[in-house]
């Protein structure tokens, strides 16, 4: 094999190595494997339901196995971790307008009106948490027609009422007992051993008759 052929093997060899760990990255830091990754590692399972805002990288996951309910944003580097009976409704949300809802204890809202076309579309979660009540899902965005061409403000919406009826699902779910705290008994108190000083009883004082005054 001359120089030049090994010089050309050598460069195909380099390229397809570089191709192959510029594919793996990609794969590895896709939007929504990271998004998901973050999810099963603070929900310490696999959620088994998930809805993603893709492009704006926040993403929300339920696990039924351990309980828990945890919402994630930029990518997955930040979470927050809820139990799902905290979930008290969601919300969908076209243009700013409240379009459809579900509530714990009301009846559901189901969406009425056919939607052509809208410039935002939102999925919005309610948590029973005075610290962050609520977290927002932007499904749709005008612009996004260039960004994913498979993708529009209906199925946005389809989406956001597919979730409605899920969250619904959750809400009628019972609430997972809470365990009981179980408070320890005090220690008994340490009982006095007589002493070794004590001085010994008078026994003649016992036999002794009264003494009359």
């Amino acid at each position: 094999m001359t120089d030049m052929a090994r010089l050309f093997l050598l460069l195909g060899i380099a390229g397809a190595a570089v191709t192959f760990l510029g594919s793996l990255a990609l794969w590895f830091l896709d939007e929504p494997r990271r998004i998901r990754r973050a999810l099963r590692r603070v929900l310490k399972s696999e959620p088994e339901a998930m809805v993603l805002a893709q492009g704006r990288g926040r993403g929300a996951g339920f696990s039924f196995e351990t309980g828990l309910a945890a919402v994630a944003w930029d990518r997955g580097a930040w979470c927050l971790i809820y139990r799902i009976d905290e979930l008290i409704g969601a919300e969908l949300v076209i243009d700013g307008q409240v379009a459809a809802r579900v509530y714990r204890g009301e009846p559901r809202r189901a969406l009425e009106q056919r939607v052509s076309s809208a410039a935002q579309v939102t999925l919005r979660l309610i948590f029973d948490d005075p610290r962050n009540p609520d977290f927002d899902l932007d499904l749709w965005l005008r612009g996004d027609e260039a960004r994913r061409d498979d993708w529009s403000p209906q199925a946005a919406i389809q989406e956001a009422n597919s979730w409605l009826a899920r969250a619904e699902a959750i809400l009628r779910r019972p609430p997972a007992p809470r365990p009981v705290p179980v408070v320890a008994a005090p220690p008994p108190p340490p009982r006095s051993e007589p002493r070794d000083d004590d001085p010994p009883w008078d026994d003649d004082d016992d036999d002794a008759p009264p003494r009359l005054l």
